[in-house]
């Protein structure tokens, strides 16, 4: 039923133009700035993705060390209890891990460690080894050998992490060392998919003492330095021979 005294439009949320409203006069924007001084900043989501960030470095972590032991299954709820947190970072974190082939989800129950064989260690050596020794052979010819030089406290810091005999700190030295190498191609995307491959080939197998024992961890970081010193010397033979003897030394 129409509205006595209103137009039809009106009933139905359409006002004619004359009978709109004037238009509000234009505010100079020095004025309407005044009043934005004083409002709260917008909230910033970071906090979240940190919390699931740590976790997920310490999740890594104990992986590595064999803390998180493969074919067990671990909640979300338990692992938070662990680390101090809620459940829901740690389930993301472990979703990220999940897609890396580290855990994979039991419905119910939370998420079960991958059991790793001697087979996909070596096949992961041989892939590494398929992308990154043309790679540094032609590193090898190109890059001046003041370069290798800058490289040797990463090198001397993967020793330093050995030493201690602490597997996490070795797998994440080692691995920064090899990023920087790689790094100097100049592709970002052979860093980063050198640098997952480098990451799933640390994962301990079940009997869990790959690279565990600080001798091994010794002997791993030593192979750095001979590399950048045959890098420096354009020793192309003895670099082919350096890198595919380490990846394949880390299935031993």
């Amino acid at each position: 039923m129409e509205q006595q005294g209103r137009p039809r439009e009106a009933a139905y949320g359409h006002v004619p133009a004359a009978a709109q409203a004037p238009p509000s006069p234009r505010v100079p924007e020095q004025v309407r700035g005044e009043h934005t001084h004083s409002e709260p900043p917008a909230p910033r989501p970071v906090q979240r993705h940190s919390v699931r960030g740590q976790i997920l470095d310490a999740l890594r972590a104990a992986l590595v060390s064999g803390e998180l032991v493969p074919g067990e299954v671990y909640s979300g709820p338990g692992l938070g209890a662990r680390f101090g947190v809620s459940a829901t970072p740690v389930r993301e974190a472990m979703q990220q891990l999940v897609l890396e082939g580290a855990v994979e989800v039991v419905p119910n129950r939370g998420f079960r460690v991958t059991v790793r064989s001697a087979t996909e260690l070596a096949e992961l050596a041989e892939v590494r080894s398929l992308i990154e020794v043309p790679v540094m052979l032609r590193l090898a010819r190109t890059v001046p050998a003041a370069r290798w030089c800058e490289l040797r406290p990463l090198a001397e810091a993967t020793t330093t992490a050995a030493a201690t005999g602490n597997r996490a700190a070795y797998a994440e030295s080692d691995r920064a060392f090899h990023r920087a190498v790689l790094s100097l191609a100049g592709n970002h995307q052979l860093v980063a998919v050198a640098d997952d491959l480098h990451r799933r080939s640390q994962w301990p197998l079940l009997t869990g003492d790959r690279l565990g024992r600080r001798a091994d961890l010794l002997a791993d970081a030593a192979e750095h330095l001979a590399l950048l010193d045959a890098l420096a010397a354009r020793d192309l033979t003895v670099v082919q021979s350096l890198v595919s003897e380490h990846f394949a030394g880390a299935d031993r």
